[in-house]
């Protein structure tokens, strides 16, 4: 690979701090600071490490403007990193995610495997060692890359059948997430033999916190966007985090738990800034159940990082002189969704998105929807137009990207860093020993 930067370029970093973080805070973000400033010096017995998979700076930016006010993680901001693969300038979120298990870096597609094929431990593999517990919480399938790099070793992501047995197999303690599919009742039985306890819905998850192992699959496939809950009896990300800390914390030598927030990225994807925002919503909830956990225990270690931007989102755009992400707010439903409810002649367009947006189209933007490819994209234009939310891609793009910790050992994620530096600094701040 060509790049050959040094490990810290803290000047870099501190711009993008007073960039990204120098905001008068409110009530809740100040406690924050005060609390992370007083527990700098104390042991850490578990990491929380939470990624917001596609989050960028602009999406930093565009959901405080959509939140009327700073986010939680603003006052946690530390430093940035770099994202790159080992076969290109643009990660995916199977080699992004194996930087940040492994601390390696491998090309794109590939699962806690070098480029040479080479089984990579991973930082949970490692924790499991020390006899801590462990934990995947996502809104994907569990088996999709983020969640499966930290407890699986494939050459292909695509392998998600082969995937969920080996997060038995690792003893994840925790593992919530959609993907159904990939885990047959045979698995499932051998699950249940080895101590875990089988559910599937949000009522089900509210009454297994006494747990000690905990295998909840809420979807066949990926659970819904948070935008779209409300049709299913799904969890949220909140929740199922709180679930697994309850599960968790119950382990006397501290636990790891990876918590993602996985359709931010899948709304970049498709340029749908009203589910971006929703999602990065939940993801905050998350957050503040992480938090406030952490406050109460001292000794429990957050960082947060996403893997890579995704859609090249803007704050701005159009030609437009001012932003107008309030917008977002009264929009109700994804653009699959909205088009889930047109008619086979799509005649319909301007009374489907009337009512999950509250937005009166032109005639021009309704004809843009009838005669696109894909309608959704096309519903999702104009909805980001209408809120000056630009985009440059439905790919991921090569940005560097916000890094946040909070707690006891947060000033080690200062500064500027590769993204293979954060497990490393994650046993670092645990004292446990992980090299490969």
């Amino acid at each position: 690979m060509k790049y050959n930067f040094k490990k810290k370029a803290l000047s870099i970093a501190a711009v993008s701090i007073l960039t990204l973080g120098s905001f008068a805070g409110a009530n809740l973000s100040q406690s924050k600071v005060e609390a992370k400033s007083n527990m700098n010096n104390g042991k850490v017995k578990n990491v929380i490490f939470m990624v917001p998979d596609g989050y960028s700076a602009a999406y930093a930016t565009n959901y405080r403007l959509f939140k009327g006010e700073e986010s939680i993680m603003d006052s946690m901001l530390v430093g940035m990193h770099r994202t790159y693969s080992a076969n290109s300038e643009i990660t995916d979120s199977a080699a992004a995610g194996t930087a940040f298990a492994t601390g390696v870096k491998t090309n794109n597609g590939m699962i806690s495997t070098s480029p040479e094929g080479k089984e990579l431990k991973t930082i949970l593999e490692a924790v499991e060692e020390t006899g801590k517990a462990s934990g995947l919480v996502a809104t994907s399938t569990i088996t999709h890359a983020t969640p499966a790099v930290f407890a699986s070793h494939v050459a292909s992501r695509a392998n998600e059948a082969d995937i969920a047995p080996q997060l038995i197999d690792n003893d994840v303690e925790v593992i919530l997430g959609g993907g159904k599919k990939y885990f047959p009742e045979s698995l499932l039985n051998d699950a249940k033999k080895e101590g875990y306890e089988y559910i599937t819905n949000k009522n089900e998850l509210s009454n297994a916190k006494k747990a000690n192992k905990l295998i909840g699959l809420f979807a066949e496939d990926s659970m819904a966007p948070e935008l779209d809950r409300d049709t299913t009896n799904q969890p949220s990300l909140k929740e199922m985090t709180q679930t697994a800390l309850d599960v968790l914390k119950k382990d006397k030598d501290g636990f790891f738990l990876m918590v993602e927030g996985s359709q931010i990225d899948w709304a970049g994807h498709d340029q749908d800034a009203a589910w971006a925002m929703k999602d990065t919503e939940t993801f905050e909830q998350a957050v503040e159940a992480v938090i406030e956990f952490a406050q109460k225990d001292r000794n429990t270690l957050v960082v947060i990082a996403g893997d890579h931007d995704t859609g090249g989102m803007s704050v701005g755009g159009y030609g437009h002189g001012d932003v107008k992400v309030e917008v977002l707010r009264q929009v109700s439903a994804t653009g699959d969704f909205m088009v889930s409810k047109l008619d086979s002649t799509r005649s319909n367009v301007k009374e489907v998105v009337k009512q999950y947006t509250t937005l009166d189209l032109t005639e021009v933007e309704v004809q843009k929807i009838k005669s696109a490819l894909k309608p959704d994209i096309a519903i999702n234009e104009v909805i980001s137009e209408r809120a000056s939310v630009g985009w440059t891609s439905t790919n991921h793009t090569g940005v560097d990207i916000p890094l946040y910790a909070f707690g006891p050992k947060s000033e080690l994620f200062s500064g500027l860093h590769e993204n293979t530096d954060i497990p490393g600094l994650m046993a670092k701040a645990m004292n446990i020993r992980f090299l490969q």
